[in-house]
């Protein structure tokens, strides 16, 4: 949880001070936080949401959907970025951000994918 609370925090842009002030906490509690070397309350939760936070995610590290700028994934696709950030080593990476590099620039091209047929 305390990476998570990290990562909201730093996708809103505030820095530690900020989220504290928002949190109605001190900087130190804020970064006890995100050490992990204690936990918010309820009233900090609140707080943080009304600025966009998504403490579902925080929470249980599942996106709620509804923090501006996230993307809800289906079943699918939450395992193929799951393998992606955990397992996939840095060539196959690389070999997934080339297929979708050509898949993205066939479809804005019109043309169709080798080995692909196009959608009707």
């Amino acid at each position: 949880m305390n990476k998570r609370l990290q990562e909201e925090r730093q996708r809103l842009g505030l820095t530690q001070a900020e989220a504290a002030e928002i949190g109605g906490v001190k900087r130190r509690s804020q970064i006890n936080y995100e050490a992990g070397d204690s936990y918010p309350d309820g009233r900090y939760f609140a707080a943080i949401a009304a600025v966009g936070a998504d403490v579902q995610y925080i929470l249980t590290g599942i996106r709620s959907g509804n923090a501006p700028g996230t993307v809800v994934l289906d079943r699918e696709e939450t395992i193929l970025v799951d393998h992606y950030r955990h397992i996939a080593d840095k060539e196959d990476k690389t070999a997934v951000m080339k297929m979708a590099m050509r898949s993205a620039e066939a479809a804005t091209s019109g043309k169709e994918e080798p080995g692909r047929k196009k959608r009707a």
